[in-house]
């Protein structure tokens, strides 16, 4: 007979605000596929054809991801590679055609709810310890 296990409520809810924070990163970075290969993108390589604005639109939900991350307890360190994956591929990414490219390949938001989520099991595994 199989047990479930019923998680704390603060616990459901931050489990439910990672989830909703991963389907985010996946409509920013791979939502989308290129019928007949394995590439994937997202909405941030569609939104940086747009010259000028395109890539400053897609800080928007990079930064959010960033924010929720600092207010589910993260440590700076992990916050600080969060900012860092922004920060490159906000400046390869602007680079025409190449930065296109780039954006393409190295899905930002999704390695920062890699980091994300690694942070929050380290830390369950490690009680007294911050996230």
């Amino acid at each position: 007979m199989r047990q479930e296990v019923t998680l704390p409520l603060h616990k459901r809810k931050e489990q439910d605000q990672i989830e909703r924070l991963a389907r985010l990163a996946d409509w920013m970075d791979s939502r989308f596929r290129i019928p007949g290969t394995r590439i994937r993108f997202g909405l941030d390589s569609i939104v940086g054809l747009v010259p000028g604005v395109g890539d400053g639109l897609s800080l928007i939900p990079a930064a959010y991801i960033v924010g929720q991350a600092a207010r589910l307890g993260v440590s700076k360190t992990v916050l600080a590679r969060m900012v860092a994956n922004i920060v490159l591929d906000s400046l390869l990414g602007s680079t025409p055609l190449i930065g296109d490219l780039f954006d393409v390949g190295f899905k930002a938001n999704r390695k920062n709810i890699e980091l994300l989520r690694r942070s929050l099991s380290k830390a369950e595994h490690e009680p007294g310890k911050p996230a």
